[in-house]
């Protein structure tokens, strides 16, 4: 099985090291990508272009910011060969992954969400979970270190658990953010910290850890947060979503201005236990 990897980011370069590591003949390409993504493919066969790396591929793993899926999809449609499997594994609520599907005619569509950090060189990795009718032609990839999980329900399951996985995960984290920031500018930081520490510790460890991991993703979790609320529909609890997008989107710009004085350098502090 030849496998194409787009885009080679933190976790799309991360699964092809561990592909290529356990012996998997996987490609790149940098068409369109920064230093950032060279650095990260070293080491990795690296095609011409999107359509070369498509036209080559048994199996092409989608892996970038959700607001570039179905633009991906569209692109590569002319170039795929007829019966190629076509992994979407980035964070889209079910009706966008069908819709990504759907620009593939040509190709053997499998709807895939990533749970998990980026692989390293040891330890288990991220879970796959893949749902569709060809979600089973992708188990090779278990023989590669890849922790792929197929299960029932058809295209939009996976992307359903991811969904609700990050709703939850990545909703806790905006949430205390922008609750810290809130004491913050009302001059309860200190109090705040303490009471988290003493009543809920275990919230506490968990916020220290996932708002400073934030920082560096807040720009990829802003289109995330708009598939969340997509996918709850007409719940009230979408706009929410949409309200955590905008958070997100504000302490990206905050992280990018690099200030000194920022929200970013103002959540820092706090999770460092020093508000």
């Amino acid at each position: 099985m030849r496998i194409a990897v787009i885009a080679p980011g933190a976790m799309g370069a991360a699964v092809a090291r561990r592909l290529h590591a356990r012996g998997a003949d996987v490609a790149v390409t940098l068409e369109g990508r920064g230093a950032g993504s060279a650095a990260r493919a070293a080491g990795l066969t690296v095609m011409e272009s999107e359509a070369a790396l498509a036209g080559w591929a048994d199996a092409v793993l989608s892996i970038l910011p959700p607001g570039e899926a179905l633009a991906l999809a569209s692109r590569l449609a002319p170039a795929l060969r007829d019966g190629t499997l076509y992994a979407d594994c980035n964070a889209v609520s079910p009706a966008t992954a069908q819709a990504i599907g759907a620009e593939l005619p040509r190709a053997r569509f499998v709807d895939i969400g990533i749970i998990g950090g980026p692989p390293g060189e040891a330890g288990p990795g991220p879970r796959l979970y893949a749902s569709g009718a060809d979600a089973e032609a992708l188990l090779p990839l278990r023989d590669w270190g890849i922790d792929l999980r197929a299960i029932a329900g058809g295209i939009g399951a996976a992307s359903a658990l991811k969904m609700s996985y990050a709703g939850i995960t990545k909703g806790l984290t905006a949430l205390g953010s922008a609750m810290a920031l809130g004491a913050v500018s009302a001059g309860a930081a200190a109090a705040l910290h303490a009471e988290l520490s003493a009543s809920q510790p275990e919230l506490m460890r968990y916020f220290s850890r996932s708002v400073p991991d934030m920082f560096d993703k807040a720009y990829r979790w802003v289109a995330e947060m708009e598939e969340i609320a997509a996918f709850l529909g007409e719940s009230p609890a979408a706009p929410i979503y949409a309200a955590m997008a905008r958070h997100y989107e504000a302490l990206a710009a905050d992280r990018a201005a690099t200030s000194p004085a920022g929200k970013v350098a103002d959540l820092a502090r706090f999770f460092a236990a020093k508000p």
